[in-house]
């Protein structure tokens, strides 16, 4: 997966904690994950990867199971940016947008950024459905569980646990996952 160069890059004023939520329903999914963690890690401070969930669609019309992980980065990127980059990574995975909800070779949504909020048309951080996805809570408690504390499952979906993200990722290309 290759990005395009962005030439404006806000930065704040030093690294944050952030986290992504990325998923994959059509193709290889775990190839086009792997694919955009590898991206991620090219161009920013990449320090972990949840486990991979394979995870019930949540809305939108029926379609095939997720494959979700949730990344953690320690960036200077404001959530701008981070929205950018996700972008970036769905239309380097060929992501078209056809429904809402709807199947699709990447998502990748900014979750949350340490010390900053949007609140604008496109762009809501902290992400404003997180709480109700456990394909977005389970993951990032791997992670974050100081950011999950106290967090109730709303019990939509189901959301399995199939391995860490260093044993299941190099698998790749398989048609395993």
């Amino acid at each position: 997966m290759v990005l395009a160069q962005h030439s404006t890059i806000s930065i704040s004023s030093g690294p944050s904690r952030a986290f992504l939520g990325l998923g994959s329903n059509m193709g290889d999914r775990l190839c086009f994950l792997q694919a955009a963690v590898n991206a991620i890690d090219a161009i920013d401070d990449l320090v972990a990867v949840s486990g991979v969930y394979e995870t019930d669609p949540v809305g939108g019309p029926q379609q095939g199971l997720f494959l979700n992980v949730v990344a953690q980065l320690s960036t200077g990127r404001l959530p701008r940016n981070l929205l950018e980059l996700c972008q970036q990574l769905e239309t380097s995975a060929g992501r078209v947008r056809e429904v809402r909800w709807g199947p699709r070779t990447l998502d990748a949504d900014v979750l949350w950024v340490e010390g900053e909020t949007a609140d604008e048309p496109d762009l809501i951080v902290p992400h404003p459905r997180m709480l109700e996805r456990a394909f977005v809570m389970v993951p990032l408690g791997e992670l974050a569980p100081d950011l999950v504390a106290g967090w109730v499952n709303p019990g939509i979906g189901d959301c399995r646990r199939l391995g860490d993200w260093d044993q299941l990722a190099i698998r790749t290309g398989e048609g395993s996952l």
